[in-house]
């Protein structure tokens, strides 16, 4: 039951609505992990990477708010709810215990390259059905973009 009505056809929003919800998932994790290593890290760079780490989860956080409120505004309940994320997200898990400040930035390029490569299939696929959610998506996208190139290149 949807309590919102919106303009588009069903078949098009289950596309954007699977978009949107995988999207979600993946920026919650994303938060989560980045906010873990974040607490554990440790290691010459630790004041950088432990700084950067909090960028990182202040722009998943940010961006899974608009992308539960664009769900919303479709019609389509937004699910962030701890077991969903667990059981659908895509991201490795992070490892117990202190980790070295340049295996906490190996874990959030994996987590970040990770996080790209299924929004840009999301932006793919909301194309034709909903050009307002695919310029959500791409938004997005540019930022985790540019966190990604900010830790590939502590480790270059």
């Amino acid at each position: 039951m949807s309590v919102v009505k919106n303009a588009l056809p069903e078949a098009d929003l289950k596309i954007v609505g699977e978009a949107l919800q995988g999207a979600l998932v993946d920026l919650v994790d994303l938060s989560l992990v980045a906010k873990q290593v974040h607490w554990n890290v440790v290691g010459p760079r630790f004041r950088s990477v432990h700084l950067q780490l909090d960028e990182v989860v202040t722009t998943a956080r940010t961006h899974s708010d608009v992308v539960a409120e664009r769900a919303s505004a479709l019609g389509i309940t937004p699910d962030g709810r701890a077991e969903t994320v667990a059981s659908t997200t895509a991201i490795t898990g992070v490892p117990e215990g202190w980790i070295k400040d340049a295996e906490a930035v190996r874990i959030l390029v994996g987590a970040l390259s990770t996080v790209i490569a299924r929004m840009r299939e999301r932006i793919q696929s909301t194309d034709e059905p909903d050009p307002v959610t695919q310029d959500l998506l791409i938004a997005l996208t540019g930022d985790l973009e540019k966190h990604h190139w900010m830790f590939a290149a502590e480790n270059a």
